[in-house]
Parts: C-alpha cells; sequence; structure tokens
C-alpha cells in the first residue's frame, strides 16, 4: 500500500476515533441510571421509527417505556417528544398515543414537530420549549452524543440509557459518522437564547 493511501487512512480514522472518544469522556459523567436519575422539569425523548401499521418500533418503544418509567417515579414532570410527522410516518403521533396509553396526561406531554436531527431537536428544547434542566432518553449508542449537544446548547443535561446496553451494528456506523458533525455543530452554532416568556421554561 502506497504511503499516501496509508496516510488517507490513518486521517480518516482519526476524524471518526478523535471525535468519538472526546464526546464519550465529555459525557461520561453525566450518564446515570433511571435509579439515580435526579428530578427534573422535563425528560426528552427522541423519535426512532415506526414499525409497520403506524406503530412504535422496538427501538423507540424501548426509549417510550423508559421515559414512562421516569415520569411515574416522578423523575419527569413534563415530557418533549421529538422527532417526524410526516403524514405517512408520523413519530410525534405514535409517541403520544402510546405514553398516553401509559397514563402520562395531555397536559404532561410538549411536543417538537420540527426536531428532525439531534442537533435541531437539543437546540430548539432550550430555545422554543425554554428547557434549562432535561433527562435524555436514548439508546446507549446515541446518549453521548446528545447529552454533548444538549450541554452545548446550554441544557443542564443528563442521560438515561433505553433498553440494553448493546450497540446495534448499523448504529456503530452511523455514530462514527455523526459525531464528528455533532462537534462541528457544537462549535460553530451559537448557544440558543432562552424563549421571552415561556410558562413551560424550566
Amino acid at each position: 500500500m502506497r504511503r499516501p493511501v496509508v496516510i488517507g487512512v490513518a486521517l480518516l480514522l482519526a476524524a471518526a476515533v478523535v471525535p468519538t472518544a472526546y464526546i464519550e469522556l465529555a459525557t461520561r459523567g453525566h450518564l446515570v441510571t433511571p435509579e439515580a436519575a435526579p428530578a427534573v422539569p422535563w425528560g426528552v425523548v427522541f423519535g426512532a421509527g415506526l414499525a409497520p401499521g403506524g406503530e412504535p418500533s422496538p427501538i423507540l418503544a424501548e426509549r417510550l417505556e423508559t421515559a414512562l418509567a421516569l415520569w411515574r417515579t416522578g423523575r419527569v414532570e413534563r415530557l418533549l417528544l421529538t422527532g417526524n410527522t410526516d403524514p405517512y410516518h408520523d413519530e410525534i403521533r405514535s409517541m403520544r398515543r402510546y405514553l398516553t396509553k401509559g397514563g402520562v396526561p395531555e397536559r404532561a406531554i410538549s411536543v417538537d414537530l420540527e426536531g428532525l436531527s439531534t442537533f435541531d431537536s437539543c437546540w430548539r428544547a432550550r430555545g422554543v420549549f425554554g428547557v434549562q434542566r432535561a433527562i435524555l432518553v436514548t439508546q446507549a449508542f446515541h446518549l453521548p452524543r446528545a447529552v454533548f449537544l444538549a450541554r452545548a446548547a446550554g441544557i443542564d443535561a443528563v442521560g438515561v440509557r433505553a433498553g440494553g446496553g448493546r450497540w446495534r451494528a448499523p448504529y456503530v456506523w452511523r455514530e462514527l459518522l455523526a459525531r464528528p458533525l455533532a462537534l462541528v455543530d457544537a462549535w460553530v452554532h451559537p448557544r440558543p437564547p432562552l424563549p421571552a416568556a415561556s410558562p413551560l421554561a424550566g
């Protein structure tokens, strides 16, 4: 293998591995178990696709079950749902239905119809919904990046893992690509200001 090729491969690996390691180290102290989670005003649940028939995908169901547990134990007062609202792929409607069936009242649910990425969801959580303290709910492969972006947005955020701690193979590659972009987003975009007045801020 020629030297320029070797150097190119090494640079590509560094571009993926270094941001991943940085984000893991930066968020390590902010990942907690449900039992150790603080009581905060908000829980943020990220969309994760739907199964046939419009029901939550297995990954999304794990997130919703974890969110239900946090709400039932008083760890969160409200739940902010973020995700896709395409007419043929309405994650928000499915998430809301799942939670209300689980006992969460409508008044305790807020929805972000424009949270189409983790970055958008975190920036809008603070800038639109006035979220200042929150528990983020997602799987182990996604949690460090979500917590990193939320804290970069100015939210005092901790993360609670949904489901088991295993990394699903397709998401490993997704995270290797997404984490360098998360660093760029956090450094390039200014921290969103809190909304001027929001009865839900907290």
